[in-house]
This record gives structure tokens, sequence and C-alpha cells, in this order.
């Protein structure tokens, strides 16, 4: 069986419009750009409507019984439940941070109920939680969702019914 040997022959193409290559360029690029802009200032109008409803849900004024844990995640998950509403985004972000600080430290495994009172642990969730709520800038958030394409992980499903009043 004979092999096919490539050509040296050398083919030039010659375009006899030098524009349209860079004009096809062009328009390639603006779509992609109108396309992430589109797209950035959806995500913007979503973390604004997301803040809004934030706002408006009402911090827990009654605790419920003392919740033992052994993160700080494990404690959020626990609030979560028990009140039956969600966590700002930045709160879940700060306690999955808080459980990484604790790695390589020397009470790493010991639960953290043990170190800090669950009471105390629980108001200064609470207390982070009305700081995310009402003072959170919608364009830093919608940044920080821009920037993790994962954000959506740490953007509770839960949705309590609000109060119309308020």
């Amino acid at each position: 069986m004979k092999r096919s040997h490539p050509s040296n022959d050398q083919v030039d193409v010659i375009s006899s419009d030098d524009s349209s290559s860079s004009d096809a360029e062009m328009e390639v690029t603006t779509e992609y750009v109108s396309k992430q802009l589109t797209s950035e200032d959806a995500l913007m109008r979503r973390a604004e409507m997301y803040q809004e409803y934030m706002k408006h849900v009402p911090i827990p004024t009654h605790r419920g019984s003392v919740i033992p844990f052994t993160s700080w995640m494990g404690l959020g998950k626990s609030i979560k439940q028990l009140y039956g509403q969600p966590l700002h985004y930045l709160t879940n972000i700060q306690l999955k941070q808080w459980d990484q600080l604790r790695i390589g430290s020397e009470d790493e495994y010991r639960p953290l109920d043990a170190i800090i009172h669950p009471c105390k642990a629980e108001a200064t969730i609470w207390l982070i939680e009305e700081v995310h709520r009402n003072t959170s800038s919608h364009h830093h958030v919608a940044n920080l969702w821009l920037s993790d394409p994962m954000h959506h992980a740490f953007v509770d499903s839960i949705f309590p019914q609000l109060d119309s009043r308020s």
C-alpha cells in the first residue's frame, strides 16, 4: 500500500476585500461584548432584586432552643431549618471562611459548640446577617457573583412568606 506524500505546492489565498475579515471579526467581538454586557446587566438586576428581597426578610426576635453544632456552616444550616428563612449570600460565604480559618488550628477537630457558646454563636450569625441584609450594596454582590461561577451554591433557596405591611 502506497502512502500519499504531502504536496509541496503552496497555495496562496488572496482576499479581494481585506476589510471583510476585520469587519467579521469586529462583528463577532461586538456581539460577544453585547452578550456579555447583557448578562452582566441581568446579573446586576438579579443582585439588586436579591438585596431588596433580603432587606424585607425580618431577623427573628425570638430564639428557638440551643442549637448544638460542630462547624459554622453546620450552625447556619440548622438556623435556616429552625427559622425557615435564608441567610444572606455574604453570610453564607462568611461562615464558610470561618470554617476554613479553623483548618490547621489546635482545635480544628474539636466541636465548635465546645469552644463558643451556642447562644453567642447564633447571636453572632444574626448580627452579621442583619449587617449583610441592611447595608450591602447590590453592586458588590453582583461583582462577587460575576467572579464566582458557583455563587448560586451560596444563595439559599428558602423563600419565606413576607408580611405585606413591611
